[in-house]
């Protein structure tokens, strides 16, 4: 499934990045994933928030 996803995204007119990263969630303390799917110039933007 992964690799289906890489490759539609790799076909598209605009070339994107998928960005991960781990949150600490202040309640439990447990660390959840977000996932985004943007240009590759707003990957550091997203990151430091």
């Amino acid at each position: 499934m992964a690799k289906k996803t890489v490759a539609s995204l790799q076909t598209s007119s605009k070339r994107l990045t998928k960005a991960i990263k781990m949150v600490k969630s202040p309640k439990s303390g447990a660390y959840t994933f977000q996932e985004s799917v943007m240009p590759p110039e707003m990957v550091n933007e997203w990151l430091s928030k």
